[in-house]
């Protein structure tokens, strides 16, 4: 019982440590592509092409003065970053990075709960109180303007993809994350089955970790840095660890529900398909690109559009897939899950056509009051 407990508690330190050492780096390489995609040379002074940039990042952190302005609630504004990092690095401890003994006889996740999917989606969503919290307790209007952005943001894309995992929860019949991840490897990666959900689980991921275009909370043109205005030094830094960790959390629960987890693809073999690590750490480093790509291909959202986006578009088009998977399960539970890809599919593009020739009536409508007709 006792070795049980310090081999989960020594995983949980090499998960922590290997989550801070990579938000280091991810720092690095985000500056060093955008820099690239926009033509620019990036961080290359210090060290070897730069590579201790994150080293000098962290020690000026640390060393930086720390203001707290008169008007904060002292103790709330000293433990919204601590709330922040906690639950983000909380979350990651149910992903599973292999098969059951691969990790020198152990298994390489830190614990396997029978409602891993649930407790990853309750971790991650008590989040927003640390940024919520950072807002209101800083005294200043433009960090609670970000405090509440958030937390209205994060209600809003939680249904979404809330939703959008109802309809991979019916088909596997499990929230374990392992088990889902051998009805994959069984069947075939979700994501060719619940593509519609893949695609809203995505975009509820990017408005849940606050990356562009959903970076309202923050806002700089508008909010001068919103929640983070009035923070400095290590306390800042801590937010931006807890949203970098929340961006690889992500991208280990989308390659984890959508795309195989730790299973590579079968046709290479079961020895290679079943390396352990490689296959989900290289889905991951795909999904921290797209999340950079993003960054630096789309502009930020009006707050009322996403706002609109979330529960006009991404709710009704989520509930859709999930109407659809459950019809599939009640009257077509022994046909090919191709129909159910294929059915999906298209409920939500007629729903979108829909959507649209009535939005074509309100342009029409304005067009027509303005003409004079």
């Amino acid at each position: 019982m006792l070795t049980d407990i310090l081999l989960t508690l020594l995983k949980a330190v090499g998960v922590v440590l290997g989550l801070l050492t990579t938000f280091a780096y991810m720092t690095l390489i985000e500056r060093r592509l955008l820099a690239r995609f926009q033509i620019r040379a990036g961080p290359n002074r210090v060290g070897p092409l730069g590579l201790l940039q994150p080293v000098a990042d962290a020690i000026k952190s640390i060393f930086k003065e720390d203001l707290v302005v008169t008007a904060a609630d002292k103790i709330i504004f000293w433990l919204a970053p601590f709330i922040a990092i906690t639950m983000a690095l909380s979350a990651f401890g149910a992903i599973p990075a292999g098969p059951a003994g691969s990790l020198f006889g152990q298994d390489p996740w830190v614990f396997n709960l029978d409602i891993g999917l649930l407790f990853i989606l309750a971790t991650t969503s008590m989040g927003v109180y640390g940024i919520f919290l950072a807002g209101w307790s800083s005294g200043s209007k433009y960090p609670l303007f970000g405090g509440l952005r958030s937390s209205a943001q994060i209600i809003s894309y939680e249904l979404g993809q809330g939703l959008s995992v109802l309809g991979l929860l019916m088909l596997t019949g499990t929230m374990n994350l392992v088990g889902i991840v051998n009805w994959q490897a069984e069947h075939g990666i979700l994501i060719l089955f619940q593509g519609v959900a893949f695609v809203t689980f995505v975009i509820s991921s990017f408005a849940e970790t606050n990356r562009t275009p959903f970076d309202l909370p923050e806002a700089e043109q508008e909010l001068v840095a919103g929640y983070l205005t009035e923070y400095s030094s290590i306390k800042w830094a801590l937010f931006q660890m807890a949203e970098y960790v929340n961006m690889i959390t992500a991208s280990a629960v989308i390659s984890t529900l959508f795309m195989g987890g730790f299973k590579g693809p079968a046709f290479l073999g079961e020895t290679i398909a079943n390396i352990p690590f490689i296959w989900l750490f290289a889905k991951i480093a795909l999904w921290l690109f797209i999340f950079i790509w993003v960054r630096a291909t789309l502009p930020r959202m009006r707050y009322d559009k996403l706002q609109q986006f979330g529960w006009k578009f991404l709710f009704p088009v989520a509930l859709m897939n999930t109407l659809a998977t459950a019809a599939y399960k009640a009257f077509l539970p022994n046909s090919s899950l191709w129909y159910l890809g294929i059915f999906s599919v298209l409920v939500v593009i007629a729903m979108i056509v829909f959507s649209g020739s009535r939005d074509w009536q309100k342009v029409d409508v304005k067009t027509r009051a303005v003409a004079g007709d």
